[in-house]
């Protein structure tokens, strides 16, 4: 079954899996299999006012709506384009005297646009509404209780003048909402911004190690006609080669997880049981346990004490970064990293997720050349374990060449930025913002490294005159979340 601009995949069904996306032409890395653009989206709560409620990127300046005083927007193009989706939730914002959570929000924008368009297909739409999952038979008690309050919530604030739906199909919305949310990026794909839902994406299966991603792509602000100005959409896309008939699959959890622990993440947000060939057999699961190897190799107790230890640190490690004390992280990290060297293996994600935060805090905190080391390990042991093509290996390496950069490593740091530029080509592509950046920065970490090829004295002297103006920014202070989850669960 093909739609509007979805004629190269199909919908089946599998054995176990439901409905799924099969490939109905071939496809190469990096090649969009389709854009889609969000049935409904709203921005989350905490950042309505700083966030474009149309394409939702983080702007300096926004024109906020003069009738509800809650909805923002970028500049007018943004505002008009808006106006169908928000005409009714601007009027119940006014009546209702506040605005609602963004789930209510959500609800009551896929409800306002049934009530416009019927619940039937929408033009591109592989699957109807009434169609998508929502697992509420699936709900435990403390779910059931969130949902009976949405749905309270969601009847105070929806105006009596609309259409009434049934209690049963606004658990369904909810439903929908809790299990399919599609989490919105800002423009540069580093912070969370927002939630959407997109049927034709829902139909993708999970694999962990799968053959397509999905990218968030906030539209063209460069382009004058408002329908490409503001196109925020999803777009899916090919990871490796792709034959006809090929089901099409995305990850819903990241990676660099133990099998168990992806399957128990799985089945307690998307209530499946992941049966895909990398937690079948247990891959890669030895190397992200992996002891130190060599003649003294530690025995399986002290194995297990270090990596407690691990555990232990990065709840504290978690705490100090909350309350903003990095040097204290700083100290946290290498105490723990003396213990875990002699113990724990190169690729052993304890290890990995202690080089990842030293690194990326010390480039907070200045400190370049320690950090670079533990960038280099870090990016050594992802090699081993990711997809060659995964976007967290891609914006893993981007930054650990920008640390290289910072600390004068400019052979290293040029590498590492072409490695990164060339995951995110097929990842992001190449008018992504951030692909668009990583571009800047092999040019000009080109150009730097023939100048130090040819006159290393010349080059140390150019480069501090350069450093003053800071073309490649310093690192931004870090975050205490992790990058972007694919599917959006409400905590």
């Amino acid at each position: 079954m093909t739609k509007g601009g979805m004629e190269s995949v199909e919908v089946f069904t599998t054995e176990g899996k439901g409905r799924g996306l099969k490939a109905q032409k071939e496809f190469l890395p990096g090649d969009v299999i389709f854009a889609e653009p969000a049935y409904a989206a709203v921005v989350f709560d905490s950042l309505t006012h700083v966030i474009c409620h149309t394409c939702f990127k983080r702007q300096e300046r926004l024109h906020r709506c003069g009738q509800c005083k809650f909805a923002y927007y970028c500049d007018r193009t943004c505002q008009r384009a808006a106006w169908l989706n928000h005409k009714n939730e601007c009027s119940a914002i006014k009546r209702h005297g506040k605005a609602p959570t963004e789930n209510i929000r959500l609800a009551a924008r896929i409800l306002w646009k049934i009530e416009r368009e019927g619940s039937g297909l929408s033009e591109g739409c592989l699957v109807s509404i009434d169609e998508l999952q929502n697992h509420v038979d699936s709900f435990g008690e403390e779910e059931k209780k969130e949902l009976r309050t949405d749905v309270e919530s969601f009847l105070e604030f929806w105006p009596p003048h609309c259409q009434q739906f049934g209690m049963q199909f606004i658990s369904h919305i909810f439903g929908v909402i809790s299990c399919n949310g599609f989490t919105l990026s800002d423009q540069r794909g580093l912070q969370a911004v927002g939630v959407g839902i997109f049927p034709n994406l829902c139909q993708a299966n999970h694999d962990c190690w799968p053959n397509c991603t999905v990218v968030f792509n906030n539209g063209n602000h460069e382009a004058v006609r408002s329908m490409f100005h503001t196109q925020m959409r999803i777009e899916l896309r090919a990871l490796n080669k792709i034959a006809p008939g090929d089901e099409l699959t995305v990850s819903y959890v990241d990676f660099l997880n133990l099998s168990e622990e992806r399957r128990k993440q799985l089945k307690k947000q998307y209530y499946f049981d992941c049966t895909c060939e990398h937690c079948k057999k247990q891959l890669k699961d030895d190397l992200m346990l992996a002891a130190k190897a060599g003649e003294s190799k530690p025995s399986a107790d002290k194995v297990k004490e270090v990596i407690q230890l691990s555990k232990d640190t990065l709840e504290k490690i978690n705490k100090a970064r909350m309350e903003g004390h990095y040097h204290e992280v700083v100290k946290l990290c290498r105490d723990c990293l003396a213990k875990q060297e002699p113990v724990l293996g190169d690729t052993n994600i304890y290890l990995l997720r202690i080089l990842s935060i030293s690194s990326e805090v010390l480039s907070y905190l200045q400190m370049f050349e320690e950090a670079a080391d533990y960038a280099k390990r870090m990016v050594d042991g992802y090699l081993k374990i990711y997809h060659p093509n995964n976007a967290q290996l891609g914006m893993a390496v981007m930054r650990a060449g920008v640390t290289h950069w910072h600390a004068g490593l400019i052979e290293a740091g040029h590498g590492l930025i072409c490695k990164a530029y060339a995951i995110l080509l097929i990842t992001h592509g190449p008018s992504h913002p951030i692909t668009k950046d990583l571009e800047v920065m092999r040019v000009q970490t080109e150009m730097e490294l023939r100048m130090f090829q040819q006159n290393e004295f010349m080059y140390y002297k150019m480069r501090e005159a350069a450093l003053k103006n800071q073309k490649i920014q310093v690192m931004p202070e870090p975050s205490n979340e992790n990058a972007p989850s694919l599917f959006h669960k409400k905590e």
